[in-house]
């Protein structure tokens, strides 16, 4: 069995919404509720956020919270680094999605010859840079910082020196230049997103398999599709975004809930397949937020017995 290690990162400065610091003790609650002792079975790391910057004036309206984003980020990447390090399989539960870009650059810090394949599983490409944002919410990001990618061609926004400056300092944290390939980056779900992030996709070949692709064409024809992608790959990071379910069927319990998503089985079938292959180092749960839901604690609940179930595929 592999030792397996959990990093608990409850910063959500990275997002638009706040409440998704909260999500971890949701996910908590949702086990002690149903009297589960997950929670206490493996060790963890609690990681320090900078959340009370919330309250700060913003000064890069394209970048918001960009220096303390990137601090978080390396705080993130520091721990992963040092739990791959001593052969933890690491689950890390985040806040909001921008801290992907402190699991990714964490992974490549521990192992910076080898190649990462990443799976996302998510609503949003998360593929903006500050150029294009149209929000300036780094957690819409992360891909972008962590291919190294500004989509130049679809600048919309004008930047300052130094928000400049900060977004070279993010998408060079941890070990520099690009973390990833687009060649090996797959999408699963993705159904929301802006035109730059629609054509930087188009022009880097990144494959996205939408709710309806895999229902139509079949689960397992499409991972075993995916899965060949990453064949060049010796390591494999899944990231698995709440708001890739359907927020009608399951909760709006996120801080970009989108319907027409998975359902819950879908997700968890997704996660448990990629696990099989034997490659993944490395799983990230993120984007619950109890604040927003209307449902008590329903997304947390759905996202935790996704979690408990996929953990025993990690053990083995």
């Amino acid at each position: 069995m592999k030792p397996i290690k959990i990093i608990k990162n409850r910063s959500d400065i990275g997002a638009g919404t706040r409440g998704s610091d909260m999500g971890i003790d949701a996910l908590e609650i949702a086990a002690i509720n149903s009297g589960d002792d997950y929670f206490f079975k493996y060790p963890f790391v609690d990681v320090d956020t900078h959340n009370e910057t919330i309250y700060n004036k913003v000064n890069a309206p394209f970048a918001k919270r960009i220096v303390h984003v990137r601090e978080q980020c390396e705080r993130v990447a520091q721990v992963v680094k040092e739990n791959l390090e001593e052969g933890q399989f690491t689950i890390v539960l985040s806040g909001d999605h921008s801290n992907a870009l402190g699991t990714i650059s964490g992974i490549k810090a521990a192992y910076p010859n080898k190649k990462l394949g990443v799976f996302w599983i998510d609503a949003h490409a998360d593929l903006h840079s500050p150029y294009t944002s149209p929000s300036g919410n780094i957690h819409g990001m992360p891909l972008a910082a962590a291919l190294n990618e500004d989509n130049l061609p679809c600048k919309v926004n004008e930047l300052i020196d130094e928000t400049l400056a900060d977004w070279d300092k993010l998408k060079n944290i941890a070990i520099e230049g690009p973390k990833l390939s687009s060649d090996h980056l797959v999408f699963f779900g993705v159904r929301d997103t802006e035109e730059p992030e629609d054509l930087l996709m188009e022009r880097k070949g990144i494959k996205n398999y939408s709710v309806h692709e895999l229902r139509y064409r079949g689960f397992d024809t499409c991972l075993k599709e995916a899965l060949a992608k990453m064949n060049d790959c010796e390591m494999i990071y899944i990231s698995f975004d709440v708001d890739s379910m359907d927020c009608d069927m399951v909760s709006y319990g996120t801080g970009t809930p989108v319907p027409k998503g998975f359902d819950p089985e879908e997700a968890k079938y997704l996660i448990s397949s990629i696990l099989e292959s034997g490659k993944t180092v490395c799983l990230e749960f993120t984007e619950v937020n109890p604040l927003l839901d209307l449902k008590g604690n329903k997304m947390a609940e759905v996202a935790f017995s996704i979690l408990k179930d996929v953990t025993t595929i990690a053990e083995n």
